[in-house]
């Protein structure tokens, strides 16, 4: 598709400086664009890619300064990040056909299912006895929602989706293909004879509004009770989320990462990638776990990151990181310091042999 640098200007609110005629039909990267393409500039150090870029458009901050003439057409806002990242939001629904409405089939609603008028219901998805969906949501092909399930406003789910009964779906949630909602905790009482007896799951997940969840997550049901994701959440891809866990507003998790059961997490908090945390602890607010972490302990103290395994406060765990890498070092010292020990213990009794003589 094909959009003037007027256009573009005008949706970002922008001030326009060059050709407002100049025309963009791909977007790139400030380093790898091409004549038509569309970029950005929001971090300074890539700041000497505009004067050899030959990007037709650029969005930049407000407060840059040039140091000598360009080529692009510029096109000044507040924040050239997040005014970039609306237009590729805007871009994707354009491609992505997410004005659809209406039920493709073949595709089975229930009847009792409420179902409101504006919805897009992609073909071979399931709908249940009891389902609400609200206006504007968009349920991609193949998708299950079980009973009683609470789909609310402008949420998108994507294709392969799978919400178990009971679940509570917020408003403008956004759940990647492959997600399961909802799937049992993983209960399960030893018996004498070394089997074990399941546990039955009769709670739910709760996803409060505003909530992303990438490919693949999986968040399991509550023993009793809910699983609660709070609103503004983000989790990234290939996530296991336990029965009863509750993870805080705005708080972000990033791939891999497994949270065993009723772990409460703050809000603001910074999970990163591949990090196991144990179960029936508490985490504070703001904290940060640095990637392949393992936390064993509750935190009681806000805002402050955590790295290692078991995790503890960054900087001493680097330090402590320095310490092992230099453990070769150190014993061959210590093996240095022992022998000069044993040579001087030695001297020293054949001295003492000879003076007693």
């Amino acid at each position: 598709m094909q959009f003037t640098a007027q256009q573009i200007a005008t949706l970002l609110q922008g001030k326009l400086e060059g050709d407002p005629d100049a025309k963009v039909t791909e977007v790139s990267k400030i380093e790898d664009a091409v004549e038509g393409s569309l970029s950005f500039i929001a971090n300074p150090k890539y700041e000497e890619y505009i004067y050899t870029s030959a990007a037709t458009i650029v969005i930049v901050n407000e407060s840059l300064e040039l140091a000598r003439p360009v080529t692009p057409t510029l096109i000044r806002v507040a924040d050239a990040y997040s005014s970039f990242a609306f237009l590729l939001e805007k871009y994707r629904e354009i491609i992505s056909g997410s004005g659809k409405t209406g039920v493709e089939q073949p595709s089975y609603i229930s009847a009792s299912a409420k179902v409101a008028t504006d919805v897009y219901i992609g073909a071979f998805s399931y709908i249940g006895d009891n389902v609400v969906i609200e206006s504007g949501v968009k349920i991609y092909p193949g998708c299950y929602i079980g009973n009683n399930v609470v789909v609310r406003e402008q949420s998108k789910i994507y294709s392969g989706v799978k919400i178990y009964d009971e679940c509570r779906i917020g408003c403008r949630v956004v759940i990647h293909s492959g997600t399961v909602i909802g799937g049992d905790g993983f209960g399960f009482a030893p018996l004498n004879d070394g089997s074990y007896k399941k546990i039955p799951q009769i709670g739910n997940v709760i996803i409060e509004d505003d909530v992303e969840i990438g490919s693949n997550t999986t968040i399991d049901r509550a023993t009793m009770g809910s699983t609660v994701i709070r609103k503004g959440v983000k989790l990234d891809n290939l996530i296991q989320v336990a029965h009863n866990v509750e993870i805080g507003e705005n708080t972000v998790i990033a791939a891999q990462t497994g949270i065993s059961g009723s772990t409460k997490i703050g809000k603001n908090c910074s999970i990163g990638g591949q990090v196991g945390i144990v179960g029936h602890i508490h985490i504070a607010d703001g904290t940060k776990i640095n990637a392949q972490s393992g936390l064993s302990k509750s935190v009681t103290n806000t805002n402050i990151t955590l790295n290692g395994t078991p995790a503890f406060e960054y900087k001493s765990s680097l330090k402590s990181q320095a310490i092992f890498r230099n453990l070769p070092e150190l014993q061959q010292r210590l093996q240095k310091l022992e022998e000069t020990v044993q040579e001087l213990t030695a001297l020293l009794s054949t001295q003492n042999l000879e003076y007693k003589k």
